[in-house]
């Protein structure tokens, strides 16, 4: 078989976390759930303090069951099982890859908190993320955080109580020092230092002088003139241009005036025109057919 050639599906392989102290107690459990199968313990460590356990924690030695290292069962290449149990993450990907090579059926990768870090490198040669499950008895253990209010104030060790007690404290007389007080005098008088001379005299700068008599400059005359209504010149005929249309000193054009220049009558156009009829068709009624 190549050490390469992976024939398990990816649904009979699985991660069980476990922490390091109830490993040793969850293979013991597989050992005896899959008796019927033929299983392979592998360890990156010394398998001799696996079978140890294995024979104090059983009556009767399986038979079914062999327990090797990553040395032995890399240069082994015949050496198969249906059930392969890793009871620890090896230092290279590549490594565990190689474990998997030699599992035809089912494998299961014990894993604990500080090792969950080198399964990404395993998942990436896969090139799938491996399915976890949880087994009652073996998980973590929660570790519940207290709640911390972030407004509450710092708990201050001894030493820091010392110093922020010696600020207080006047180190010759060790004595509280006193409270500044601030007299009157201390205070800065703006009103004194900012003296009347210094504002600046708007009124007396701006002259009379200098306004512009607005009223005097505009005449009322002027006002009346601009808006009077001027009388319009009477409109003169001029004569014919090149193509013979009259022309005209205002902008009566032909509306006023004939194609000669003569002056229109002034009933012309009339303003009051005919009473418009609209007559509508009417549609005969077709004969009514017998």
């Amino acid at each position: 078989m190549s050490s390469t050639s992976i024939t398990i599906k990816p649904n009979n392989h699985r991660v069980l976390p476990c922490p390091n102290d109830k490993k040793l107690s969850l293979v013991n459990k597989l050992i005896s759930d899959n008796r019927d199968y033929k299983i392979i313990v592998v360890t990156s460590t010394d398998s001799k303090i696996v079978e140890e356990f294995l024979q104090n924690n059983n009556s009767q030695s399986p038979e079914n069951v062999q327990v090797v290292d990553d040395k032995t069962l890399i240069k082994d290449e015949n050496l198969t099982c249906d059930l392969l149990i890793s009871l620890d993450v090896p230092g290279k990907a590549v490594i565990y890859i190689a474990r998997l090579a030699h599992t035809t059926s089912r494998a299961l990768l014990l894993l604990n908190e500080t090792e969950q870090k080198l399964l990404y490198p395993i998942e990436t040669l896969l090139g799938r993320v491996i399915k976890q499950d949880i087994t009652e008895g073996f998980e973590y253990e929660v570790k519940e955080t207290p709640y911390k209010d972030p407004r509450a104030p710092k708990k201050m060790t001894p030493a820091q109580i010392k110093e922020e007690a010696k600020k207080r404290y006047d180190e010759k007389t060790g004595e509280p020092k006193p409270k500044r007080e601030y007299n009157s005098d201390d205070k800065k008088d703006f009103k004194k230092d900012f003296k009347r001379d210094d504002k600046k005299d708007f009124k007396k700068d701006f002259k009379i002088d200098d306004k512009k008599d607005f009223k005097k400059d505009f005449n009322k005359s002027d006002k009346d003139n601009k808006w009077a209504k001027k009388d319009k010149e009477p409109n003169k005929y001029l004569g014919k241009d090149e193509n013979g249309k009259a022309i005209f000193s205002g902008k009566s054009g032909d509306r006023n005036h004939r194609h000669d220049g003569s002056q229109r009558e002034e009933g012309y156009p009339p303003k009051k025109v005919g009473r418009k009829i609209n007559i509508k068709s009417l549609k005969k009624p077709e004969d009514k057919k017998d």
